[in-house]
């Protein structure tokens, strides 16, 4: 991935109305609204000469237990003369993305994978890419339960306290993945009210 032109995303957001950029880290990423989503995908290929596809993915904006909340969309572009990227993003609640695959057909398989592992919804069909009809839930959302991280005991590092040298935790903690001590099998002994 090269590095997000702060150039390419000034001449984005003076094109796309209420756009803006935001620097981060080193990178210059264009804010899109949902809206003009695809009027930048296409402003972006057709006048700023970004027609090389790079990736397109999405962020989890939630919290365990959370609803309702927006995810990140993004997108990465270059331009292939002058080997600069650009990088969008939009945020996408319950209404869907609009497809930017007409724009740039590698990027059918990144929404597919957005929408089958995060619930994004699509303006176009979306076919099971991944996971297989009879999988139910989102794997990548936060708000996906582990359930193996229950049944089975966790594989990593102990929590201090459990590995029977230093001294006890003062509360056990639930694995990655399980909202609450209340889910899951009971072990014997074990009281939940």
């Amino acid at each position: 991935m090269t590095a997000a032109s702060a150039e390419l995303a000034a001449a984005l957001v003076a094109a796309v109305p209420d756009a803006a950029a935001r620097t981060a880290f080193g990178q210059t990423t264009a804010h899109v609204p949902l809206a003009h989503w695809s009027t930048a995908a296409r402003h972006a290929r057709d006048v700023l000469g970004c027609a090389a596809f790079d990736w397109l993915g999405a962020e989890d904006a939630g919290r365990p237990g959370a609803s309702g909340l927006r995810h990140a969309v993004f997108l990465h572009v270059v331009h292939p003369g002058t080997r600069l990227g650009l990088l969008l993003r939009t945020e996408v609640g319950d209404e869907p993305l609009p497809s930017v695959a007409d724009v740039w057909a590698g990027a059918a398989w990144h929404e597919r994978e957005a929408a089958e592992m995060f619930g994004l919804a699509l303006t176009r069909p979306a076919p099971r890419l991944l996971l297989p009809d009879a999988f139910a839930g989102h794997p990548l959302r936060k708000d996906f339960v582990l359930a193996s991280r229950v049944v089975r005991p966790w594989p990593g590092r102990l929590e201090p306290g459990e590995d029977g040298a230093s001294a006890p935790s003062r509360r056990r903690t639930a694995p990655p993945g399980v909202p609450d001590p209340s889910w899951g099998p009971r072990r014997e002994g074990e009281n939940r009210a």
